[in-house]
């Protein structure tokens, strides 16, 4: 928050005019200001790295930045608090936003668009106002295996309003726990 603090004075004294003008200009940070997101994992599973994804697409970070689970539950939730921006007609991808306009796309497996929404129960709508805690879907592993699709969900940041994503939780993790946090600008 800046501050401009500004005093003129001006001073008559038999006619001898003295006048001066003083000018503060300070900043200071308003600590009420979120500077991070704390970032949550979306299943339970393991946690890896989004450069160790199996698709060039995810791992090269064309998309952005982000990571991966190695699931061992169908069940999806919200790595953020946010607005539901986008659900896909093949149910296999999600779009969020956070009050801090970050953009976060929940991707559930890969090449699994070509599966028509089949294995996949969305639990949310485009306009939901959802938690860290909100369930997104269901999705059927054993469909996913059945199919020969790798289970990985990704979660990528699709924006680049932020510094950086910091994971501090690789490994074995249950859902909704915390496992790192989006620095922002």
């Amino acid at each position: 928050m800046e501050i401009l603090n500004c005093l003129i004075i001006f001073y008559d004294v038999n006619d001898l005019k003295i006048g001066g003008i003083i000018i503060s200009l300070f900043k200071r940070k308003n600590k009420n200001l979120i500077d991070e997101i704390e970032i949550y994992s979306v299943a339970e599973g393991e946690v890896i790295s989004i450069t160790d994804v199996k698709d060039d697409v995810f791992s090269q970070k064309m998309l952005g930045d982000g990571y991966a689970i190695k699931p061992i539950s169908g069940e999806v939730y919200s790595p953020v608090n946010g607005t539901i921006t986008s659900v896909f007609p093949t149910k296999h991808a999600i779009g969020i936003k956070t009050d801090n306009d970050i953009e976060i796309l929940i991707h559930i497996g890969i090449d699994t668009v070509e599966l028509a929404g089949k294995p996949f129960t969305v639990n949310v709508n485009e306009g939901d106002k959802i938690t860290s805690n909100t369930h997104l879907v269901s999705v059927d592993l054993e469909e996913l295996e059945k199919n020969e699709k790798q289970k990985d969900i990704l979660v990528i940041i699709t924006s680049d309003n932020y510094q950086k994503l910091e994971i501090n939780n690789y490994g074995s993790v249950e859902s909704k726990k915390n496992i790192g946090k989006i620095i922002l600008n």
